[in-house]
């Protein structure tokens, strides 16, 4: 498989309700030297059904693909997710990379119904939500 299961919720449930929820799922990869693209895969409650990294990259830079993103999505039957990645150099401002490409994402999550509700950049200084700072709505 190209995407490998870093984390999996039998019981009890974890329910994303907030960014914040999400970060606490997620900061284990704030310190990684390279950038990984992760998504956490949410069932119709919004609990999670896993966390997947998709891809491991260089220093600052991974490739991402729609097809490589939803798959893990569509095999498990998740009714949403959320996006993620690492800035190794804790910089959270997103780049014009990061906002094309949540937006192509976004966009294949309507057409495959599976809803990409919100995109975080995490770092050793924290994390960021595109939702919060208005960079991408929730359709």
């Amino acid at each position: 498989m190209l995407y490998d299961l870093i984390s999996e919720r039998h019981a009890p449930p974890y329910q994303i309700s907030s960014p914040s929820d999400a970060y606490a799922v997620l900061k284990r990869y704030a310190n990684a030297r390279t950038e990984r693209f992760l998504v956490v895969l949410l069932n119709g409650a919004h609990d999670v059904i896993s966390t997947r990294i998709i891809t491991v990259g260089l220093l600052n830079r991974t490739i991402i693909h729609p097809r490589e993103v939803f798959r893990p999505a569509i095999v498990e039957n998740a009714a949403a997710m959320l996006l993620s990645h690492n800035h190794p150099s804790s910089r959270l401002e997103p780049s014009q990379e990061d906002l094309a490409i949540t937006k192509r994402l976004q966009e294949a999550g309507e057409l495959l119904g599976i809803p990409v509700l919100d995109h975080l950049i995490i770092g050793r200084s924290g994390f960021i939500s595109m939702v919060e700072r208005g960079l991408m709505t929730v359709r």
